[in-house]
């Protein structure tokens, strides 16, 4: 039953006494039609401050930029001028260290946009060309190749931790393998072997861990994925804390583990094995109950190693070892995760240099401050 205005004081006490006296809490909150959050809440407010704890409580923000003292108002100001490119985050907290009265973030950013000195900034769309996305589903071979390793087990005093990779529309398993280590180099050699038997894809989607991707980098680029784009591969991403954007290579994955995993074989003969009866012999209903091995066919991409990427009409600069570049002679920093790549600079309409990896837009240098923006946040 809903709250009644005229009892609902009455029936939120009627509710705590039957809560503290042992009744079933979830059953009870759905007989009073309310949810175990809310049923939580006033039961710990009845505890602490009696019947008066179960009323109403103000909505009203505890400070309002109308209600903070011009004295207040005047310092915050002088901060933003004496630090102009700080957010209200970085103001509110340097106000505090400086012994001042705690204001929140939003006061302090409410006081500075009606002081006019912030503005709310757009939000620019990269090119479509190279974005990372998660939203394509393979049409035909090639198109994408989805990549994973599968959940370490033991094989005797070994851990057998293979790393798979797998054409999307066909389901042909490309490598099945169990690498020495997880680290980008042991992956890459991997997937050189692979370009050179089967070409290149026109895409790969993997998870956002390591080796394929970096939390800390730009577009969550890691070396692996940065080479990947350079010979001319997209890449696609699942969203974090969701396996089912990459659902049938976990599928892939949940065989391997009733089929290899649970008898203890993870040595590289029955990997072997297992994945050409996988590619041979299994059927599959999406592909009208042929096998893999009947519907892939080798990319007409061939790979082709390179060392360096040629921005025409661009200017260019080398990322160094420090993930910085050099201009105007500051280092702003792109990504080490790019280091020893060129990365292509060109002006765009609004007088801002873009900043380019491959057919990827990494962001701005803005030309006032002369700072690196990047593209994958707000701005």
């Amino acid at each position: 039953m809903p709250w009644r205005k005229t009892e609902a004081m009455d029936q939120k006490m009627e509710f705590c006494l039957k809560a503290l006296r042992g009744s079933n809490f979830r059953q009870l909150c759905r007989e009073y039609e309310i949810s175990t959050k809310t049923g939580y809440k006033w039961r710990e407010r009845f505890l602490e401050r009696g019947y008066q704890g179960l009323e109403e409580l103000s909505r009203r923000p505890h400070q309002h930029p109308e209600q903070v003292e011009g004295e207040q108002v005047c310092e915050i100001v002088r901060l933003k001028r004496q630090f102009p490119f700080w957010g209200a985050r970085k103001i509110a907290e340097l106000y505090r260290r400086r012994g001042k009265a705690r204001l929140s973030e939003s006061t302090v950013k409410r006081i500075l946009e009606r002081s006019g000195l912030v503005q709310k900034r757009a939000r620019r769309k990269a090119s479509q060309s190279g974005r990372l996305s998660s939203g394509r589903k393979a049409q035909a071979v090639n198109q994408v190749w989805t990549v994973d390793f599968k959940g370490w087990w033991w094989q005797g005093t070994q851990r057998c931790q293979p790393l798979s990779v797998r054409d999307e529309y066909s389901r042909y398993i490309l490598e099945l393998r169990a690498l020495k280590d997880g680290r980008s180099q042991s992956v890459r050699e991997s997937f050189e072997s692979l370009f050179e038997r089967y070409g290149l894809p026109e895409a790969i989607r993997s998870d956002n861990g390591t080796p394929f991707g970096s939390s800390q980098a730009v577009w969550g680029l890691s070396r692996l994925s940065a080479w990947w784009m350079a010979v001319g591969i997209e890449l696609e991403r699942g969203r974090p804390g969701h396996p089912q954007d990459n659902g049938a290579h976990e599928r892939m994955h949940r065989d391997i583990g009733l089929e290899l995993e649970a008898l203890s074989r993870g040595d590289q003969s029955s990997l072997d094995l297992w994945r050409q009866a996988y590619n041979e012999q299994r059927p599959h209903e999406a592909l009208g109950m042929r096998y893999p091995c009947e519907v892939y066919q080798k990319s007409q991409r061939e790979y082709e190693p390179v060392d360096q990427l040629d921005y025409q009409q661009m200017a260019s600069r080398k990322v160094r070892s420090s993930g910085a570049i050099s201009w105007n002679d500051k280092a702003l920093l792109i990504s080490k995760s790019l280091a020893g790549w060129d990365v292509g600079l060109k002006r765009n309409a609004q007088g801002e240099l873009e900043v380019w990896f491959a057919r990827l837009l990494l962001g701005w240098i803005e030309p006032v401050s002369e700072c690196f923006l990047r593209a994958d946040r707000s701005r």
